[in-house]
């Protein structure tokens, strides 16, 4: 007999698990696609409460001779919650599965009709994944998750040709301002390729290249149009070709939500108003356009009225922005875009665009811009990435903060991870600050300790690190325009054991596959602690990183199998069975390394 039995807010059941914290979500990010083969299942338990967690998975049509028994592996934790995975190869494509929980000696069933603390009879009401599908599987480039970003913003970045410069060029190193322009060119970019190299950059991400009025040209004119202030079609196909002779990539930005003001579509509008064939690109609320007490009757980019928002769903200005980015792919063989302002526009048009994409270049890497869970464009239908700034405010906000812990940070961090799938969370795009935030030093008070910390962190979390042009030099800058300086050349002026620092870590990562694609597991991250410990592990490495982001140092003990070695400088550290006590300095950090 099966019996089930509900959770009750009273707690008179005589089971102790709370089974109104176990969640399952089937075809979700919860059970996906992980790989040609792997089917990844998750699961949630209440915090602490659950010893172990076992997978029942077979086939439905004969489950007698094909059933198994899966361990599951606690992942992750919360502030509330445990979370659970295990891998499935299934016998014939297809399988159903159920849950069991394990908290001393109470055991409960999870199934898809519900929580029971019988045995229920496989398969009935278990939760089915009818046949897998390959052509289902979200898989993005495989090279992105090895690949370590520079983000440049051409006009600040570097001077290469003063023959284009804009009129009133301010000089080099002045103060920015929201409307000056410095200079910075394609060929600029192109000058320093060997430095990119020598840091160790695979990838860059240029900010918006095609023709604008502004310094940052989000403000688009012509899409089909490198602006003559960074230089030509040729030279953009000089940079890409002599960026992949390095090992180098490039994405470029698309900024598909708004167009500039004075763009001849927009222009022609404000000339023939309804009457313009124009009129349905934009999302215009009364004619004539116009704007009142600083705010256009049209929607825009926030209020920016020189910004009007593109009509997305218009099929003559979908295929007016699809062309373009089909266009760009072909004509100079770049990697990717990067998409501005993404969730602002139709998830219908970026299901085509990625589509559009891919059948071009398969391997293309698409970035959105959204800075919220992201969930709904990372289900392989649309992005491959998106910008990870959920995880830079975590990261920043605990190494300022004296209030948060060890334990809510893992928390957190935990929370984050168990967003998205495993793949997803591979190729996020990690970056610390943008030409949207203040300068990284700044945000961390000018504190370059803490700095050399979160870039620690950065490159050895799962996920694609990016860097913003200086940050690896010491620049510092407030919000825009502020963090939209130019870039230092002068190497006297330059903080070279910063830069040391990122080369190192750089290099690190490169060396070790366990910390691009490796699993990810926090070892000790204890409440009224700042100090923690984390792994990354494969078949091959296992890699320990030990932080102490605090102003006093502290020493943290673990017990280690095997040989270990300074991950930084291929020192021994630990012989098999040694208890390894790590002193760490004030916002510091050591790795450590076992091959296997």
């Amino acid at each position: 007999m099966i019996t089930k039995r509900q959770s009750t807010e009273t707690g008179t059941s005589s089971i102790c698990i709370h089974q109104e914290c176990l969640q399952h979500i089937p075809h979700s990010n919860w059970a996906y696609l992980y790989n040609k083969e792997v089917i990844h299942l998750r699961v949630r338990t209440r915090k602490g409460e659950v010893d172990r967690v076992i997978a029942l998975t077979g086939d439905k049509y004969d489950w007698e001779s094909y059933h198994h028994e899966l361990p599951m592996r606690k992942v992750a934790s919360g502030r509330f919650y445990d979370y659970w995975q295990t891998g499935v190869v299934p016998d014939h494509r297809r399988f159903s599965y159920a849950f069991r929980f394990h908290a001393g000696q109470q055991t409960v069933w999870l199934t898809e009709t519900g929580v029971y603390d019988e045995a229920p009879e496989a398969p009935n009401g278990f939760f089915d994944r009818p046949y897998v599908h390959e052509i289902d599987l979200f898989a993005p480039p495989e090279w992105a998750k090895s690949a370590v970003f520079y983000q440049i913003m051409p006009d600040r970045f570097a001077n290469g040709d003063p023959g284009n410069d804009p009129e009133d060029t301010a000089g080099w190193g002045e103060a920015p301002t929201v409307d000056n322009f410095f200079g910075g060119d394609l060929q600029g970019i192109i000058d320093k390729l060997d430095y990119l190299e020598d840091l160790g950059i695979t990838a860059i991400y240029l900010t918006p290249i095609f023709e604008a009025p502004t310094n940052h040209k989000y403000d688009t004119l012509d899409y089909k149009k490198v602006d003559p202030h960074f230089g030509d079609l040729e030279l953009l196909k000089r940079l890409v070709q002599e960026a992949h002779d390095r090992g180098i990539r490039i994405v470029l930005d698309a900024v598909f939500n708004h167009i500039s003001a004075n763009s001849p579509q927009f222009k022609d509008v404000i000339e023939h108003g309804e009457q313009s064939r124009y009129a349905d690109w934009f999302h215009i609320h009364s004619f004539p356009v116009e704007v009142r007490e600083g705010k256009p009757n049209y929607d825009a980019f926030g209020f920016f009225e020189q910004m009007p928002k593109l009509n997305t769903a218009n099929p003559e200005t979908r295929e007016y922005l699809l062309d373009i980015a089909e266009y760009w792919l072909k004509e100079v063989g770049m990697d990717g875009w990067r998409l501005d302002v993404a969730n602002e526009i139709d998830h219908a048009f970026w299901r085509e665009f990625r589509k559009r994409i891919k059948a071009i270049h398969p391997e293309a890497f698409i970035i959105g811009e959204v800075w919220n869970d992201s969930l709904r464009w990372l289900e392989g239908d649309q992005f491959d990435s998106v910008m990870n700034y959920p995880l830079s405010d975590r990261l920043l906000e605990f190494l300022n903060s004296d209030s948060i812990d060890a334990d809510s940070f893992s928390a957190q961090i935990g929370h984050l991870l168990m967003r998205y799938p495993q793949q997803a969370n591979e190729v996020m795009f990690n970056l610390l600050a943008s030409h949207d935030t203040p300068r990284l030093l700044t945000l961390l008070g000018g504190d370059k300790r803490k700095l050399k910390l979160a870039t620690a962190f950065l490159f050895t979390f799962p996920g694609t690190p990016g860097i913003f042009y200086g940050d690896e030099i010491g620049l510092e800058g407030e919000g825009d325009p502020d963090c939209r300086k130019c870039m230092v050349w002068d190497e006297a002026k330059q903080d070279r054991g910063l830069h040391a620092s990122y080369r190192e870590l750089i290099a690190l990562r490169r060396n070790h596959p366990a910390l691009r694609t490796g699993e990810f597991q926090f070892i000790r991250a204890n409440a009224n602690e700042k100090a923690f410990i984390y792994e990354r592990y494969n078949d091959q490495e296992h890699l320990i990183v030990w932080m102490n982001p605090a102003e006093q140092p502290v020493t943290l003990s673990l017990k280690l199998e095997g040989s270990w070695q300074d991950a930084l400088d291929d020192t021994p550290a630990a012989a098999s069975g040694d208890t390894v006590q790590m002193e760490l300095p004030p916002f510091g950090y050591r790795i450590l390394v076992k091959i296997k």
